[in-house]
């Protein structure tokens, strides 16, 4: 069976790939399937809402099972920030992943080890053939370092520590076993594996 991937970003496609593909799903791009989705305008107030918006505009699109995830980073000196705008922080003066990690390190200049505590959140949107669909949250508690450590991952991977370690700095595997979309990811394997029996 195959599920269209509401994203274009190719690592999180390479994430839920490696999640689905044990349960006999073909994980595929829009462009895999020769479709191209309409930008979603992620009106959301929550991650979960807008996950909604983008996996159901692509099963409307292509009449395909369609998983969509929102993610992101929420800095707690930040009062939560970037949170829901991970992914278009501070648009003007902000255009790429590095761009936006580097505006989180600047705002946190001065801020002691103790207060640079941050979770990711993921939520997922599953809308399956018949039109129900599963919604799933999970999050990865860290904090945030204090300069770009290591060469993976993706976005604020960089500069978000779990134990000792950045995740750009760990292999994708094991980043799985902890990560916010990897145990939410997990989630969805359960409950699709019930829904299909």
């Amino acid at each position: 069976m195959k599920f269209i991937i509401a994203t274009n970003n190719k690592k999180k496609l390479v994430e839920m790939e490696r999640i689905l593909k044990p349960l006999g799903i073909e994980a595929v791009s829009a462009k895999d399937a020769g479709v191209v989705l309409d930008e979603v305008d992620e009106t959301g107030t929550t991650f979960g809402e807008n996950a909604f918006l983008k996996a159901n505009a692509a099963y409307v699109k292509t009449g395909m099972p369609a998983v969509a995830d929102d993610s992101g980073i929420c800095v707690d000196a930040l009062g939560g920030r970037p949170g829901i705008f991970s992914a278009r922080y501070s648009p003007e003066d902000c255009v790429t992943d590095e761009d936006r990690t580097a505006k989180i390190l600047e705002e946190l200049q001065g801020v002691p080890d103790e207060k640079r505590g941050a979770h990711y959140t993921c939520a997922i949107c599953c809308i399956l053939p018949d039109g129900s669909k599963i919604e799933i949250e999970e999050t990865c508690e860290g904090k945030i370092g204090y300069e770009f450590i290591g060469d993976g991952g993706f976005g604020y991977d960089p500069i978000f520590y779990f134990g000792d370690k950045t995740f750009a700095q760990i292999s994708g595997e094991d980043k799985d076993k902890v990560s916010h979309r990897g145990k939410a990811l997990r989630k969805l394997q359960t409950a699709l594996r019930e829904h299909f029996g």
